[in-house]
């Protein structure tokens, strides 16, 4: 969260046309999870409290962006995004390309999202899949690999709309830094850009057994199964965790699973018409010689999230979720996910 924080103050003092929207984002609260602590301290003018209504606060924002400013809004909890899709969908996103010329327009939706906090089935969704490939529209995620304060300037730079997926766990953890994540795991960029996918290794030089592909909130439990695969069952994996989720960085994952026979893709949301889905269409289409089987995706029940720990659990995608979906696939078993 620190980052984070931490990259907003950068692009409001870089940006004079930049402004911040939400519910209850001013100080002393500084919005439900903290992240716009400060900013309306530093910039009293250009922060700016809503009415509950993300429909209008990102209506607002839009038309800010149309004329020429740039605005990030926070919607509070990532669930009610869907309350101001007709905005994304309709106008911002198309407001890029269908007046004839390029317009740009610099916007950016945060969406606090997925579970893990016990909030229930209105409060703990990820909503990513229903934003996916919406013609002029970026889809980026919170990771623990890439510092915020490039990835927003990147958005920013980018000259269109973008939603920024930020999986709420990730507020109470550290950003990886100097290339080591921890006792046992070190890790890189697939590409020169610092947003480019990272790269998640035990052994640089080892075979890979198989690779995962997941965005940054899966991280943790990804590489939670990872050590456990590696140290119980001999079994070599690779983590790849992109920045930018769509459109899809074709060649980077393209590069990374070309030394796997496996893949496997992981997210928190429902299945069907999935980040993960478009993701193995790619790899199917380029690396279908190549690869052992078919890619397998993971993804979390097809239930409304308990509140309850012990049945959220059940419910969401965990570590040993992913395990299970590894080994499976290396046995050549029906997938138990």
């Amino acid at each position: 969260m620190e980052n984070l924080n931490s990259a907003l103050h950068e692009r409001m003092r870089a940006d004079s046309r930049l402004y911040v929207l939400g519910e209850d984002i001013t100080d002393p609260y500084g919005g439900a999870f903290k992240v716009t602590r400060g900013l309306s301290q530093a910039h009293p003018d250009r922060v700016i409290t809503t009415p509950i209504s993300e429909n209008g606060i990102v209506g607002v924002a839009a038309g800010l962006a149309m004329t020429g400013d740039a605005a990030i809004v926070e919607i509070m909890f990532g669930d009610f995004a869907g309350l101001a899709f007709d905005q994304v969908l309709n106008f911002a996103s198309k407001s890029v390309s269908m007046y004839g010329r390029p317009h740009p327009m610099r916007l950016m939706v945060r969406c606090p999202s997925g579970g893990g906090r016990g909030y229930g089935p209105t409060h703990s969704q990820t909503l990513l899949k229903h934003f996916i490939g919406i013609p002029g529209l970026s889809l980026f995620e919170l990771s623990p690999f890439h510092d915020n304060r490039t990835v927003l300037a990147h958005m920013m730079a980018l000259g269109e709309p973008c939603v920024f997926i930020e999986d709420k766990v990730l507020y109470t953890r550290r950003t990886a830094a100097d290339g080591r994540v921890d006792d046992l795991f070190d890790y890189d960029f697939l590409g020169a850009r610092d947003i480019a996918p990272a790269h998640v290794y035990a052994d640089a030089d080892a075979d890979v057994d198989c690779l995962v592909i997941a965005p940054g909130g899966m991280a943790e439990r990804a590489l939670a199964a990872m050590r456990d695969l590696l140290l119980r069952h001999e079994i070599n994996c690779r983590l790849v965790v992109p920045s930018r989720l769509y459109p899809v960085e074709t060649e980077a994952l393209l590069s990374a699973a070309r030394r796997a026979s496996h893949v496997c893709v992981v997210e928190e949301s429902t299945a069907g018409g999935t980040w993960g889905a478009e993701v193995a269409h790619v790899l199917h289409e380029r690396l279908w010689g190549r690869l052992s089987r078919p890619v397998r995706l993971v993804h979390s029940a097809d239930s409304v999230i308990p509140a309850a720990v012990h049945l959220e659990r059940e419910v969401l995608v965990q570590a040993d979720t992913i395990r299970d979906a590894v080994l499976a696939d290396l046995r050549g078993e029906r997938s138990p996910v």
